[in-house]
């Protein structure tokens, strides 16, 4: 271990013993166009600093790598975390900054920052404003290396279950009277895309933040271990001595659901282990939403290429409200209860199916959620019929109508969230008009063309955020037959 390492070893120990007892609930910020900073600290640069960042040229990873020593207290609604991010500079060009999203600072009073290294260095020169971390560096970081950034912070959740007019979907981020979900809830470096910083603001529906791929090391202990929970992770999970250690890689997020309520049943789905959580009386929805994803799994490998990770995780929310995160997604508490009945023509099946396609889109390939959200929703959204139409052919004209044209979809698929107008004027467009979309491209081009189309995109994504430039790019090279019709028909833009 580094001097460097054990100094902030060391660190975290002494932050573990300063953790509140507890915390008071506090209220989810008004999701608005551009959200008020809820808490902004700004400090002018240390002038005496003899920080290099590129004194020495360390090959650059591919990816970057994220390491989280985290301790949950969890009666307490807290959590103690210190973070390393070896970040490569794959920009092309030199840093002198950059740019973090920090999430959990968008509610009052829950994010602390404890400390800020670069390279070893402690330092002051950044700004802390609403969601968003700006680091400057005092000097340039060039293409191609690696910059280490360690943090130390405390969480203090929000509790989730309190209603806010103003936002159409609940919350997620936070504690419940019977669970514990961290999501979005480390810094974490968003994309640089052509010398831009790319962090969106949030808004009423859709999901507004953009991820690069990363590799996780998730190393969690409870306060008391005694009374832990059940935990529901992102990662691959490996009992140490006193924490368990969660590994994810080529991965866009890494979501933790922790719950003493928690029931868990478990399949393997070709080597993948899918692994279902939910509470009590719901045991039949908890079995059909594991059965679902683990045939969505097989399905999907099949048509576009293998599932990426070792394991699955489906977690049953205190919520009504359904998310996607790389190798775990939530499904809303309504869809195990009076909206499941006993059949696969319901809900709970095909929301957990379309949540297993964001595996394929948004974990493997992603795209810019706020500004192109189609790329994968409508994707996800077809998914589901290409479930059905494999696993239960007798469901797919029930499908069309349940699912999409009861909605009576209409408008541009290739709108973004903010300017949906409306969650439900935006899902008919982006999901569901994008799903008649898919549906008539296929007929079109046939079977052939339109799975070869689908598994090269998935090829030529994978790590990567793509636009919808690249879509049609990739797509006129597995057809001459003209589309540009439809393409008239169904987006506003023509590409």
């Amino acid at each position: 271990m580094s001097d460097n390492a054990a100094r902030l070893r060391t660190a975290f120990l002494l932050l573990f013993l300063l953790v509140s007892s507890c915390s008071s609930a506090t209220t989810a910020p008004t999701a608005t166009a551009a959200v008020p900073p809820t808490t902004t600290s700004t400090i002018a640069p240390d002038p005496v600093s003899t920080f290099t960042p590129t004194a020495t040229a360390v090959p650059a990873p591919a990816r970057a790598f994220y390491t989280l020593d985290v301790k949950i207290d969890y009666d307490a609604h807290t959590v103690a975390v210190a973070e390393t991010i070896r970040y490569p500079n794959h920009t092309g060009g030199q840093l002198n900054a950059l740019v973090l999203a920090v999430e959990p600072n968008l509610w009052p009073d829950c994010f602390t920052m404890n400390g800020l290294f670069i390279d070893g260095v402690p330092t002051t020169a950044y700004s802390l404003d609403g969601q968003r971390l700006d680091i400057a560096l005092s000097s340039f970081f060039m293409p191609e290396t690696v910059l280490t950034i360690e943090i130390q912070y405390t969480l203090s959740l929000p509790f989730a279950e309190q209603e806010d007019p103003n936002v159409s979907r609940p919350r997620i981020f936070g504690y419940t009277r019977r669970q514990l979900n961290l999501t979005n809830w480390y810094p974490f470096v968003v994309p640089n895309i052509n010398g831009e910083w790319v962090l969106h603001e949030p808004w009423f529906y859709g999901e507004h933040l953009v991820y690069d791929a990363a590799d996780y090391e998730v190393n969690v202990k409870f306060a008391d271990p005694s009374t832990a929970p059940v935990v529901a992770s992102s990662g691959f999970p490996e009992p140490q001595a006193d924490f368990t250690r969660y590994t994810i890689t080529a991965a866009r997020t890494f979501a933790l659901a922790a719950s003493r309520e928690f029931q868990v049943s478990t399949l393997d789905a070709g080597g993948v282990i899918v692994s279902s959580y939910y509470f009590s009386l719901s045991d039949h929805g908890g079995q059909a939403a594991l059965k679902a994803s683990a045939e969505g799994i097989q399905v999907f490998s099949q048509r576009y290429g293998p599932y990426p990770h070792r394991t699955l995780s489906i977690v049953m929310g205190d919520f009504n409200d359904g998310m996607e995160y790389s190798g775990l997604f939530y499904l809303s508490r309504d869809f195990y209860g009076s909206l499941y009945d006993g059949t696969p023509a319901n809900y709970l099946t095909f929301v957990a199916v379309h949540e297993t396609a964001h595996q394929w889109w948004f974990d493997q390939v992603a795209n810019d959620q706020a500004l192109q959200p189609w790329l994968d929703e409508s994707l996800c959204t077809y998914s589901e019929k290409i479930y059905y139409e494999t696993v239960h052919p007798n469901l797919v004209t029930w499908w069309w109508e349940y699912r999409i044209n009861f909605y009576s979809p209409q408008g541009g698929a290739d709108i973004p969230i903010y300017e949906g107008g409306g969650f439900r004027p935006y899902t008919n467009a982006a999901y569901f008009q994008g799903a008649h979309f898919l549906e008539d491209l296929r007929v079109r081009i046939g079977d052939e063309a339109f799975f070869a189309f689908l598994q090269d995109y998935l090829a030529q994504g994978r790590g990567r955020i793509v636009t919808a430039a690249d879509f049609f790019r990739i797509l006129k090279t597995h057809t001459s037959t003209d589309y540009s019709d439809l393409v008239r028909q169904y987006f506003q833009n023509i590409y």
